[in-house]
């Protein structure tokens, strides 16, 4: 059922037009005045809106301007009078999808709504298209204009036909997945699998069960055989997320299936051959582990044939906002919703806050503010209360501008949520890295690193 608002001063005239629409399988709500017009198209989205030329506050072509950047999707067709067609013609050039004039000739009004309704549905239509086909390039965010956005694309184009191993590095929410995608898919093998696995979520008895697979009968709960995930990206393309998280001897077993080429399921007798090609990720200095002895240099040199550091979102500055308008067509989608943009307060928080979950926590900044925002465009009521009232420390730094830099800013504000965290789930380290959504390795170093007490 399509939604019109009525805004004409005549009550009587008003009352009639609802019937008469509602009988048509509108539904109608009508105001009185430009300004409760204003506020009712601020409370909810209508398909079209009714307005007559001459209303009491102000008339209706300085409406129609307003509404437009309220929601500028929602066609509005001007009421006017016979000696003011003049008036019309300027509403048409200021936005208004039509004119009719009075008295209103019904089958005329009915006409001239319908043709706006399909007009608009059909650039939905064609928008929701070119969406899907956008939100198809699993790499679309990643294409910046920032100098290390575009870094980042060479090598990905540079790496991605051969069959080199490839390291991944970055902080948590930088995309590396997307990168891994992306070297897949640009590469001979984009017509076979692309299997990932998170190794922060594999403890070391699930390991070889999970990478090599099993045999029926082989351990306690291996009621049925199982294909590992080298098996299941023969062909193509394995993915291993967080790779510093395994074990000295989990390393062991992944080094002896990337050089031979073979694996054995747990409880098997003979060996497979495979054809996968290695990506890895990590946020951790893979070279320092080496050195500290928890990563063996052996897999560390068969892993990294090249390696691709993914810049955080700190270094991408100008590329926030081209991804804020991504993120913004992704939710508007997603949730079925008709957000236009962002008002010059959010654009200012989105340009100055020092995103210390990346990519990952803009799109879920986006992604909320879409879901909450009550008009057409997303305010700074619809941020979360920690850009928009962050803690002490950050406004310090983003008043001190001259004395610090944005690194600093960030690992300011991440010591201090990590400490809240701690808190609140009284130092409970599990459930504190479920709630940051980092594993236990990487919250133990964070804290061992910002010297955080508890």
């Amino acid at each position: 059922m399509y939604k019109v608002l009525i805004v004409d001063d005549d009550p009587t005239f008003s009352l009639m037009l609802k019937s008469f629409l509602g009988n048509k399988g509108f539904e109608v709500k009508e105001v009185y005045s430009a300004a409760s017009a204003l506020k009712a198209a601020g409370e909810q989205t209508f398909d079209i809106i009714l307005t007559d030329l001459r209303l009491p506050d102000f008339d209706g072509i300085e409406l129609i301007d307003k509404l437009k950047k309220i929601n500028p999707e929602v066609p509005s067709i001007l009421m006017t009078r016979y000696g003011d067609i003049r008036s019309a013609v300027t509403a048409i050039k200021s936005g208004a999808f039509d004119y009719i004039t009075k008295p209103v000739n019904p089958d005329e009004l009915l006409l001239v709504i319908n043709k706006a309704i399909e007009k608009t549905q059909a650039k939905k239509q064609k928008t929701v298209s070119a969406i899907a086909e956008k939100l198809s390039d699993s790499s679309a965010y990643l294409k910046g204009k920032s100098q290390p956005s575009v870094l980042v694309e060479q090598y990905i184009s540079l790496i991605a036909p051969t069959d080199m191993s490839v390291i991944i590095q970055g902080e948590s929410g930088t995309g590396k997945e997307y990168v891994a995608r992306m070297i897949h898919f640009k590469s001979p093998r984009k017509n076979k699998p692309f299997v990932a696995v998170d190794c922060g979520a594999l403890s070391n008895e699930l390991f070889g069960s999970e990478l090599f697979g099993h045999t029926k009968g082989s351990f306690t709960d291996a009621h049925v055989e199982k294909e590992g995930q080298f098996q299941l990206a023969n062909g193509g393309t394995l993915f291993l997320d967080e790779i510093g998280n395994l074990s000295y001897e989990n390393q062991l077993k992944l080094l002896r299936a990337t050089q031979e080429r073979k694996v054995r399921k747990i409880g098997g007798t003979k060996d497979v051959d495979i054809d996968v090609r290695i990506i890895v990720a990590t946020n951790e200095d893979l070279t320092a582990s080496v050195q500290k002895g928890n990563f063996r240099e052996d897999l560390f040199h068969r892993l990294n044939e090249f390696k691709i550091n993914v810049p955080s979102l700190r270094q991408r500055g100008e590329d926030i906002l081209e991804f804020a308008n991504y993120f913004l067509e992704m939710s508007n989608l997603e949730l079925q919703k008709n957000i236009s943009g962002f008002d010059n307060e959010v654009v200012e928080k989105f340009l100055y806050y020092p995103w210390p979950g990346n990519i990952r926590e803009l799109k879920n900044v986006v992604k909320r503010g879409v879901l909450l925002a009550t008009t057409g465009i997303l305010t700074k009521a619809e941020l979360p209360s920690e850009m928009v009232s962050p803690p002490g420390l950050i406004n310090l730094e983003l008043k001190s501008a001259a004395t610090t830099d944005l690194k600093s800013i960030a690992e300011n504000q991440e010591k201090t949520t990590i400490a809240n965290v701690l808190k609140q789930v009284h130092y409970n380290k599990t459930k504190a890295a479920q709630l940051l959504n980092i594993d236990r390795k990487t919250l133990y170093n964070k804290i061992k690193l910002y010297g955080i007490e508890g």
